[in-house]
């Protein structure tokens, strides 16, 4: 079996358990006492939350990192190849790696059955138990309480915000969704929330738990200017904590304070030049990513975002509103089945001066026609056309000097752009 590459691997992993997903823990406990896996560092951390999962774990690792501490970053879903969901000091894991580590947690099931997302988890945890880490930062792939993720006990607890998302698995309210979330808070541990209106459940759970509870706009907070934002906050010990003059980031500077209001609980030293330098410095592909292509002699501006929910999609509104443009923006935009469209293309509807929609190379795509229809009864202007990469290519024919092709709406949507970039930049 360790003969097999990375490729036959996933291939291997997609027919293992009759379902996609199956939530419960039992299953992955067994194999994870089987590996003999207990703490994968001395400090775990485990974030949760509707949006911002994946860049709150990069700009809280780029934090730690920066303090010379090794760390272990597990996230999903990928976008173009499997390495980028498990990272150690900084660099993906090879294809070598995962492959020993698939090899390992395929001998420890023996009869278990195990999902893609569960036999991937605990891949990763073998490889992180193995690397001398300091910290891990692990993203939950789905919900929270019963999520693999949560077999880990946190050392620190991250929500990041709480909205509609995967109702068939968590339900259909923010109460709902929110006893799931809380799901990884554990007795007596910091516990920190973004949201700004958390729902009853999260605090309940932290009182019930005795979690010492770090609220945004109550135990910390943020404010952005034009050019600059600052963070106030408090240390392990209570002290109030201030950071001035910050340059700010591509990424959603509300995730970073969150992750800073937890490296501020981490009792490491606080250095406000080496903090802001790692906020800078991180990076999270497809995450209100610009880039730019050369089309016919010219530069066209693209922004990737994976928003894909209703509360996504409001804050993608936010951050565009916040950054206008010289010239006109347009969407590049596809969507699964499953996804509310109406919540998702209704706060963005008039953000637009056009738009250009495309199925996604899944099964789960939803139909290009009926993306059109519904943008079409908001009264935008939309045109269909048979993939990402035809929508790209119509529209930076079109693009004007100032202009900016923002394509959103599904990690699908965002890979085929990066494959669509990759290819011009041969």
């Amino acid at each position: 079996m360790t003969q097999r590459t990375l490729a036959q691997w996933l291939a291997w992993l997609e027919q293992l358990h009759p379902s996609a997903i199956d939530m419960g823990l039992e299953r992955s406990r067994q194999v994870m006492q089987r590996l003999g896996l207990a703490r994968l560092a001395p400090r775990q951390v485990v974030v949760t939350g509707t949006n911002g999962k994946g860049s709150t774990c990069a700009l809280l690792a780029s934090l730690l990192q920066a303090q010379g501490l090794k760390v272990g970053v597990y996230s999903s879903p990928h976008l173009l190849t499997y390495n980028e969901r498990v990272s150690v000091g900084g660099e993906w894991a090879t294809d070598e790696a995962l492959c020993e580590a698939f090899a390992a947690v395929e001998a420890a099931r023996g009869g278990i059955t195990l999902t893609y997302f569960e036999m991937g988890t605990l891949a990763a945890f073998w490889l992180f138990a193995r690397a001398g880490l300091d910290a891990v930062v692990l993203e939950v792939g789905l919900g929270g309480r019963l999520d693999t993720v949560n077999l880990v006990d946190a050392d620190l607890a991250l929500v990041t915000s709480i909205g509609l998302d995967h109702a068939e698995y968590l339900g259909n309210t923010r109460e709902s969704v929110a006893f799931e979330k809380a799901g990884i808070f554990r007795a007596g541990v910091p516990a920190l929330v973004g949201d700004l209106d958390p729902p009853a459940p999260l605090l309940e759970q932290a009182q019930a738990l005795a979690c010492p509870l770090s609220l945004r706009g109550r135990d910390y907070n943020l404010q952005v200017g034009a050019r600059q934002w600052a963070w106030q906050g408090t240390s392990r010990d209570g002290q109030p904590l201030v950071l001035n003059d910050l340059p700010l980031l591509d990424l959603p500077m509300e995730n970073a304070a969150l992750a800073l209001q937890g490296y501020a609980l981490s009792g490491l030293a606080w250095q406000p030049e080496a903090l802001a330098r790692a906020l800078s410095a991180a990076r999270v592909t497809g995450r209100l990513d610009r880039r730019q292509v050369e089309w016919n002699g010219r530069q066209v501006h693209l922004m990737l975002d994976v928003g894909h929910n209703p509360h996504a999609a409001l804050y993608l509104r936010e951050r565009l509103q916040a950054r206008p443009v010289a010239g006109q923006r347009v969407a590049v935009f596809g969507l699964l089945a499953d996804k509310d469209l109406p919540g998702v293309v209704g706060p963005l509807a008039s953000a637009f001066a056009r738009w250009s929609v495309a199925p996604l190379p899944t099964p789960r795509s939803r139909p290009a026609d009926e993306l059109a229809q519904a943008l079409a009864n908001l009264g935008a202007s939309v045109a269909s056309h048979d993939s990402v990469a035809a929508a790209l290519d119509f529209e930076c024919e079109r693009a004007g000097e100032g202009d900016e092709i923002v394509v959103f709406g599904s990690f699908f949507c965002v890979a085929q752009a990066l494959e669509w970039l990759g290819e011009r930049s041969e």
